[in-house]
């Protein structure tokens, strides 16, 4: 046999950001060796253990010649298991082991385990998505990972279990083998819940309808979700907070279709995306106060995964005992806050993850958590008191629009039924929501907490009295200029959800004491 060349394709992913990558094989005369080039990482050169093993695995004798494979383009960094498949593929090709027709030039994604039985890797949807755009009319994907690739519209998937099944469908013999000591199905990725829920409780039996005592907190609640806003939830322990903020997302509109999409991307790249089809509910993210940097805004060392920032885009991020939280942590909010979006930079490339979310953070307004208690005193000193809520820094206060002040209800209040459900709430969520579209047409937002602040002064203004005021409180020190947009964009929200469509002020007082409602704490 003289020497052949065989191409396939596969998908090297930075962020959310996919290219096709060229997988050239070259067999021919030479000493038996297996040459991997292209910029591999350390578990994409491994790739050329898990292809030997499954190529012999299924008598499938290829290897015994000089087979060089080049990733192309060779400057682009590449890393993961997901290009085994590809690899595989290349290899019989040039090995004409199996026909070229519908195959060569096609992109495969997928792991090789030892006996040639393929599996799912994190990331298939975005990589499906990216070969779409890249023009490819068809995929090849472990059969695990079809339902998930199928999620992509406008591109053929084809799925396999098996490197053999592959090989025979096309024109090849194979064999399966057999592993020993092993029985029933081996190699799938864990089952998950239809919902996708972590916690013990489906979506539908969490509903604010079991929130008692809090009817004041409720209503600001669901105005914060009508415009986005970031909440702050302080009181005592067993106030309600964590019941509340775990609640937001029931009142959440469905997302849309190509949001939908984008935040089962981000799922999948963490390998989180559940079963049943595209997230199309608003996701919560609650990660634990002792999480790092990475792992709140994503990080990695060859492959940046998405942090808790972005898992939670288009729905809630949820800090429990915020303060707990180290200060770096929580000051590395404060570019997604701003922009939506998370730039990280590793070994020379960027990965960028959308990052649109509502952070709501709960704490005590003390150490021991009974400061403004109903049943308790505090016992802390006014120094602990002010270290104690100095962990969260000025300028992430100074990004939330919204404290609620909650107190600890009575059994008096426990006993009386609430007059609302998260379904009405959320229709009060849906229709302030498209009133403020209706108002931000033909602009770049959707929801109010992103309006610059200057747009609203010049194309609807409040009246020149309420501006007065803001300038006065600005310059007293009592707003920043950030404060200021932020308010002015909260009174926009407080006249949405009353149906109205002008801000006077009713609006501003609404919104200032929406604001300041930390202020017995020292916070706003």
């Amino acid at each position: 046999m003289s020497s052949f060349l065989a191409r396939t394709r596969a998908v090297a992913l930075v962020g959310l950001d996919g290219t096709i990558v060229d997988v050239e094989t070259h067999v021919g005369r030479g000493l038996v060796t297996f040459t991997l080039v292209g910029l591999p990482d350390a578990s994409l050169r491994e790739a050329r253990d898990r292809v030997r093993s499954a190529l012999q695995a299924c008598e499938l004798e290829v290897l015994d010649r000089h087979v060089t494979v080049g990733l192309s383009p060779a400057g682009l960094p590449k890393s993961g298991s997901g290009f085994d498949f590809a690899i595989s593929v290349s290899i019989l090709l040039a090995s004409s082991k199996i026909r070229a027709q519908g195959v060569a030039g096609e992109v495969f994604i997928g792991e090789l385990g030892l006996d040639g039985s393929l599996h799912t890797i994190p990331g298939v949807l975005p990589a499906v998505i990216a070969a779409r755009r890249a023009g490819i009319s068809r995929v090849y994907v472990p059969q695990e990972a079809r339902e998930e690739a199928s999620l992509v519209p406008g591109i053929e998937v084809r799925s396999f279990a098996h490197l053999a099944d592959f090989v025979r469908a096309c024109g090849g013999e194979a064999t399966r083998a057999r592993i020993v000591g092993v029985s029933g199905n081996t190699g799938s990725r864990p089952q998950r819940n239809e919902s996708g829920e972590k916690s013990g409780l489906t979506r539908a039996e969490i509903d604010f309808s079991q929130v008692r005592g809090h009817n004041a907190a409720v209503d600001a609640v669901a105005l914060a979700a009508a415009g986005g806003h970031h909440l702050m939830l302080i009181g005592e322990p067993g106030s309600g907070k964590t019941m509340i903020a775990s609640r937001i997302p029931s009142i959440l509109p469905e997302l849309s279709e190509s949001d939908a999409l984008t935040a089962s991307a981000i799922h999948s790249l963490a390998g989180d995306l559940p079963a049943g089809g595209l997230l199309d509910h608003a996701p919560f993210q609650s990660p634990h106060h002792s999480m790092s940097i990475p792992a709140m805004v994503g990080g990695g060392s060859s492959c940046i995964r998405p942090g808790a920032v972005s898992l939670a885009h288009g729905g809630v991020l949820f800090l429990d005992e915020a303060t707990e939280f180290a200060p770096a942590v929580l000051d590395s909010l404060r570019q997604p806050l701003e922009s939506g979006w998370v730039r990280i930079q590793r070994s020379g490339h960027i990965a960028s993850y959308p990052a649109s979310f509502q952070l709501v953070l709960a704490t005590n307004p003390c150490p021991c958590g009974h400061l403004g208690g109903r049943t308790k005193s505090c016992t802390c000193s006014s120094v602990q008191r002010r270290r104690y809520l100095g962990r969260l820094s000025g300028p992430l206060i100074d990004r939330i629009d919204i404290t609620l002040s909650m107190r600890v209800p009575t059994q008096a209040d426990l006993k009386c039924a609430a007059d609302f459900t998260s379904a009405s709430l959320k229709e009060q969520v849906c229709e302030a929501r498209e009133r403020a579209l209706r108002r931000l047409r033909d602009t770049p937002w959707q929801l109010n907490r992103d309006v610059e602040g200057s747009w609203i002064r010049s194309t609807h203004p409040p009246s020149e009295r309420i501006l007065s005021l803001i300038d006065r409180s600005v310059d007293r020190g009592e707003l920043s200029m950030r404060g200021a947009d932020r308010l002015l964009r909260l009174m926009w929200t407080c006249a949405d959800f009353s149906g109205k469509n002008t801000i006077g002020l009713e609006e501003f007082s609404c919104a200032l004491q929406l604001r300041q409602g930390g202020e017995h704490y020292g916070i706003g």
